[in-house]
């Protein structure tokens, strides 16, 4: 993702999900069958001799391709993403989850599961994070 123009924010967006193609897409609200889309950002790293942002995504909703979607409406498209027009075509999609919480369904313990990728490649833009 290329530099964003704020540090953080917040994105609502209502989306639409084409079943034949496997495509969603924002569309104005109240067209039928469009889903409220809601998710905030913060600009963790950008690298400008790669033109490449680090973005933390917090969703507030779970949608088809969410975060795919509402960030390339905004011409913010995620590396490697081919299906949404991301730079780096041929490459993994440079989308993560790395921190994932749940709640124990028995216990009701909040459970915390985190991983990041090998810091090769692409993944290299994560060196210096505090994640």
């Amino acid at each position: 993702m290329g530099k964003c123009e704020k540090r953080s924010g917040s994105l609502e967006d209502y989306l639409l999900k084409n079943e034949r193609n496997n495509i969603s897409k924002v569309v104005k609200e109240g067209t039928k069958n469009a889903k409220l889309a809601s998710l905030d950002y913060e600009v963790l790293k950008y690298n400008e001799e790669i033109n490449l942002s680090v973005l933390k995504i917090d969703l507030h909703t779970g949608r088809h391709h969410q975060i795919r979607v509402q960030l390339s409406s905004r011409n913010h498209s995620i590396y490697g993403d081919q299906k949404y027009g991301g730079r780096g075509h041929g490459k993994q999609i440079a989308l993560w989850a790395y921190s994932l919480e749940i709640l124990h369904p028995i216990t009701k313990e909040k459970m915390t599961f985190k991983s990041i990728p090998e810091l090769n490649g692409t993944w290299k833009i994560l060196e210096g994070i505090d994640l």
